[in-house]
């Protein structure tokens, strides 16, 4: 009786043994289908992004092309900030990005022009037709354009999308795509180049004048990405995530604060040796006005001479200077004024009105 017992006990154990096991099995291959279903969604929005990007490239020669020349390079910047396979073929190669150029269509070579640079906003993101009404803008007044799709922006697949270097190299892509220029095309003068930006653009812009001081004349930063502490501070849990990720910073803010700091201007004002307006709002939703504040503090507390205006509640919020209304337009020249100071365009605009009218009904020839 109790070798039968014995045998039944066995086999008991032995059953749910075998179901414990077959169901972490189960388990186990559940978790892989979605991990693998997850990889193919990403795959897909990037081929998605690539398809979305092709589109708005036409819509740029659609908005553009009867006040100017508009083409699109492929141009390099340093190698990636991270290479898995140092020995493999190629590894150490330059990043290869794209940039758009944007030339008035009655330009006179025999003269000499001003070059501003225009970084895109956005973590990744990328340079998109909504800002064609700008460049109109900026054509109007003679100003030649480039635009960098500089590393990590979307719209060219997973692995540009994973080459990101936030606050790092893709702030020495932009100034590749100003050097590019200067080297590429005689009628620009050297010594009028400026560069603005919003938004992460701003950083970048603000970046780029405290790496590369005696490469611009003059820069505009507007509602810039100043203090990437605080900011981890004030947002979200997944956005704190998106920082982290081993392609991106790769840590917390908490894990590595002086990473963080050392790509956040507000902790680099002591570098400031150019011309510079910058204007925030205070009613933004995403760069949160403490961020420029802290800059506007640490700029004053390193005796720089700059200019700033904080926007009390302008509708618009984060794109308040950005949009199309009549009062983004005043602010966008006082924007263009403050720069032809120092660059001076052959067509400097005198009012709203002739901007407003250069822009939209521009006068041939």
């Amino acid at each position: 009786m109790m070798n039968i017992k014995k045998k039944a006990l066995i086999f008991l154990c032995s059953l749910i043994s075998q179901t414990s096991f077959s169901q972490e099995k189960s388990k186990a291959s559940l978790e892989d289908q979605v991990s693998r279903m997850a990889r193919q969604i990403e795959a897909m929005q990037h081929d998605f992004d690539q398809v979305t990007k092709g589109i708005d490239d036409l819509s740029w020669y659609n908005k553009l092309s009867d006040v100017a020349f508009v083409d699109k390079v492929i141009i390099t910047g340093p190698p990636p900030a991270v290479i898995k396979n140092p020995t493999g073929q190629g590894a150490k190669n330059p990043v290869r990005f794209s940039a758009y150029v944007f030339i008035p269509s009655n330009i006179d070579v025999n003269k000499k022009y001003p070059l501003l640079v225009l970084p895109h906003g956005g973590v990744h993101s990328n340079f998109t037709s909504t800002y064609a009404h700008i460049i109109r803008e900026l054509i109007a007044q003679e100003y030649v354009v480039v635009a960098a799709d500089y590393r990590g922006s979307t719209g060219y697949g997973a692995g540009f999308y994973r080459q990101i270097d936030y606050g790092g190299l893709e702030v020495e892509d932009v100034n590749s795509s100003r050097d590019y220029m200067i080297k590429n095309y005689d009628f620009l003068d050297k010594n009028r180049v400026g560069i603005l930006g919003w938004s992460h653009g701003g950083m970048i812009t603000l970046l780029n004048i405290f790496e590369h001081p005696s490469d611009y004349a003059v820069a505009y930063a507007g509602v810039p990405v100043s203090d990437l502490v605080a900011r981890m501070g004030y947002k979200s849990q997944s956005y704190r995530d998106a920082y982290s990720a081993d392609y991106h910073l790769g840590k917390s803010a908490d894990e590595n604060v002086a990473e963080y700091r050392k790509r956040s201007p507000a902790w680099n004002t002591e570098k400031l040796k150019t011309p510079l307006l910058v204007h925030t709002n205070t009613n933004d939703e995403d760069v949160n006005v403490l961020e420029v504040e802290h800059l506007i503090k640490s700029l004053k507390a390193d005796g720089k001479k700059f200019e700033y205006e904080v926007y009390k509640d302008i509708p618009g919020g984060h794109t308040f200077d950005r949009i199309d209304n009549y009062g983004a337009k005043e602010i966008r020249f006082k924007v263009y004024n403050f720069l032809a100071g120092y660059l001076k365009p052959n067509k400097k605009f005198k009012d709203v009105k002739e901007l407003i009218q250069s822009s939209y009904f521009p006068k041939k020839g």
